[in-house]
């Protein structure tokens, strides 16, 4: 039976935290290459999308990150087939590998792509005690057939914040996608250009500074409780049949 605090008599005084800058020191820092996921929403064969992300790639790679980008050609839709399908495998494999995330959309409609929230809807919130984005970082980007919107980032922060995941403060918009990149695929250098180089560099930023004390960021009171709760129910149960 916990003592509650006096001034707080709802709380479960076992269970509660007062954050201090001395919890964030306590973790041995990770001596890796900060490790990126990155997913795009387009198969199209020039996809605008996915020549913005792989230069994402490219610049996280330069700043001494590991870049992973991952082919949404091939997944199922959402429900459509089982966990164990080779592509929903590979990409929740890749989304626990990586550290920080990067999603890019075409806005389509007003829209971010089914196939940019397909690739979403397959990562779980958690699996068995495991959450594969809790306390990671994300970067969102977009690319516009006609003029600059930010209705596919807007939402893409929506489903960053859902999935429990640190989106920077920084983004990308890339208007008139098709005017942006030579016949190679790489991006010409302007302004737009120049923004993906700040998103990416402030990506790198928060990765390197939240990801040893990302289990403590995340770490909430409820949780605590809940995992308390259920801890005691199971060694109840265990002296029961005993």
């Amino acid at each position: 039976m916990s003592t509650p605090l006096p001034e707080l008599p709802n709380i479960d005084a076992a269970l509660f935290d007062r954050p201090s800058p001395e919890r964030f020191s306590n973790a041995a820092p990770a001596r890796h290459a900060p490790r990126f996921l990155l997913l795009y929403g387009s198969l199209r064969e020039r996809s605008y999308s996915r020549l913005l992300t792989e230069e994402a790639a490219r610049l996280l790679q330069a700043m001494g990150g590991e870049a992973r980008i991952f082919d949404p050609a091939g997944l199922p839709l959402p429900d459509s087939a089982p966990d164990d399908h080779p592509k929903v495998r590979e990409l929740r494999e890749l989304a626990q590998w990586a550290e920080g995330m990067v999603w890019c959309s075409p806005e389509r409609h007003g829209a971010m792509t089914g196939i940019m929230k397909a690739q979403i809807d397959w990562i779980p919130l958690s699996v068995g005690a495991v959450r594969p984005t809790q306390g990671k970082t994300l970067a969102v980007m977009q690319v516009s057939g006609g003029s600059q919107s930010f209705n596919a980032v807007n939402q893409l922060r929506v489903l960053g914040r859902w999935m429990r995941m640190l989106t920077i403060p920084n983004q990308s918009s890339v208007a008139k996608a098709f005017l942006e990149f030579d016949e190679a695929g790489r991006m010409k250098p302007s302004s737009y250009y120049e923004r993906v180089v700040d998103v990416m560099e402030e990506l790198m930023k928060f990765t390197l500074l939240t990801r040893d004390a990302a289990a403590y960021l995340v770490d909430r009171y409820s949780e605590r409780r809940e995992s308390a709760e259920q801890l005691s129910k199971r060694v109840n149960q265990r002296a029961i049949s005993n």
